[in-house]
C-alpha cells in the first residue's frame, strides 16, 4: 500500500495532480480542497494516499491532511458510495462541514454535492452518525442569527459553503441580514 508520496508537482489538471517523485509519476486523485492548497508546479509536497486496486484499475488518491483521508475511508466503507463519490464528497464539503452536518442531521447539505441524491444523503447521515470526529463537528466560528441567515442566502444563491463562509469572514460582525447579504454579493463577485 502506498501511504504517502512527497515530490515535485509535475502537472496539474483538476482533481489530478501528477507528482515526480525522484524520477517516477504518479497520478494522483485529489478532492478539490487539497487541489486548492497545493504549491506551484515544480514545487515539493506532500500528500497522504489511499491506493485502490479495482479489476479494471489501479487508483492512487491524495489528501493534504490527515483528517480528509480518514474521512474518505469512512465514506467508501458505505454501501454505494465508491471512491469517487468520496472525492466529491470532500470536493464539496470540508471535512468539518461534513461532520457538522452529520452531527446535525442536514441532508439538504449533502444533497448540494453533484452526484448525491436524497437517499444517498440519508444514508450517509445515518451510517457517519458518531464515526466522524467530535471535534470535527464544531463550527469554526459560531455564527449570529443573522450571519447564519446570510450564510443560507448566498448557498440558496448557487456560492458553495466555503465561498460563502469566506465572504462571511469579510463582513463586519454586527451587520444586519439584508446588508449582509449586499457586502457578501459585493465580495463574491470581485
Amino acid at each position: 500500500m502506498i501511504g504517502r508520496l512527497t515530490g515535485v508537482i509535475a502537472e496539474k489538471a483538476p482533481p489530478q495532480v501528477l507528482i515526480d517523485v525522484q524520477g517516477v509519476g504518479y497520478e494522483v486523485d485529489v478532492p478539490m480542497s487539497t487541489f486548492y492548497n497545493l504549491p506551484n508546479l515544480g514545487e515539493r509536497v506532500t500528500l497522504l494516499t489511499h491506493f485502490v486496486v479495482r479489476e479494471d484499475a489501479q487508483i492512487l488518491f491524495g489528501f493534504g491532511t490527515a483528517a480528509e483521508r480518514d474521512t474518505f475511508r469512512q465514506l467508501i466503507r458505505i454501501s454505494g458510495v465508491g471512491p469517487r463519490t468520496a472525492l466529491a464528497i470532500l470536493s464539496g464539503l470540508s471535512v468539518s462541514d461534513l461532520a457538522q452536518a452529520v452531527s446535525l442531521q442536514e441532508a439538504g447539505r449533502l444533497v448540494k454535492v453533484p452526484g448525491i441524491g436524497k437517499k444517498t444523503a440519508e444514508r450517509l447521515l445515518l451510517e457517519l452518525k458518531g464515526k466522524l470526529g467530535p471535534d470535527l463537528a464544531q463550527p469554526a466560528a459560531a455564527l449570529n442569527d443573522a450571519q447564519a441567515d446570510v450564510l443560507q442566502a448566498l448557498v440558496a444563491l448557487g456560492y458553495s459553503e466555503k465561498e460563502a463562509a469566506a465572504a462571511l469572514k469579510a463582513l463586519p460582525p454586527d451587520v444586519g441580514v439584508s446588508d449582509g447579504i449586499k457586502l457578501a454579493l459585493k465580495a463574491l463577485t470581485r
